[in-house]
């Protein structure tokens, strides 16, 4: 069957469907990626002990602060965000790069209402994240004087060129550090 014939071009039918699944396809996989403003994720972190937790983050793993913000009693209240407590945000993240993740702690003076879990499957809801580094040794000399502990045998060589290397922060979130030892 000819469905198109123009200027001596001939098309199947079939050739043609796969041509419009192709264009509709694309269409469809844009519309659905272009209701994001941003390719990252914000993460708000509440923790009972905010300079324990920056010293952990900015000093052990090598976060840098790139800013902060109030939320006031009023905007918690309207937003539903607090139910009317203000709070502090600071901003860290990986690096000063407006491509990097924004990692947000805040304290709200209330200490957790669940035992720290010692494992993953303790609790539902995030319960780790994964960063990816380009050495881990400094990474661990630092956590080594911080005296952070580390889990399980690491670090646990992953392949030839990564390492594995397993921390909780002060609250109990746990982070697993990927890349290669130096």
């Amino acid at each position: 069957m000819i469905l198109f014939k123009k200027n001596k071009t001939r098309m199947s039918f079939y050739k043609c469907v796969k041509i419009i699944l192709m264009v509709l396809g694309g269409a469809l996989s844009a519309l659905g990626q272009s209701n994001f403003a941003s390719k990252t994720i914000g993460v708000g972190v509440v923790v009972a002990d905010l300079e324990r937790s920056l010293d952990f983050y900015v000093n052990g793993i090598g976060m840098v602060k790139t800013g902060s913000f109030t939320i006031n009693e009023e905007f918690g209240k309207r937003s539903g965000l607090t139910n009317g407590v203000a709070t502090n945000v600071t901003i860290l993240k990986l690096e000063n790069s407006p491509e990097a993740t924004d990692w947000k702690l805040m304290s709200l003076g209330s200490k957790p209402a669940h035992p720290k879990p010692k494992h993953i499957q303790d609790d539902t809801g995030m319960q780790y994240i994964t960063i990816q580094v380009k050495a881990l040794q400094p990474i661990i000399d630092r956590l080594t004087q911080l005296k952070v502990s580390f889990l399980g045998s690491t670090p646990t060589p992953l392949n030839a060129n990564a390492h594995f290397v397993f921390v909780q922060d002060p609250d109990g979130t746990f982070i697993e550090l990927i890349g290669p030892l130096q």
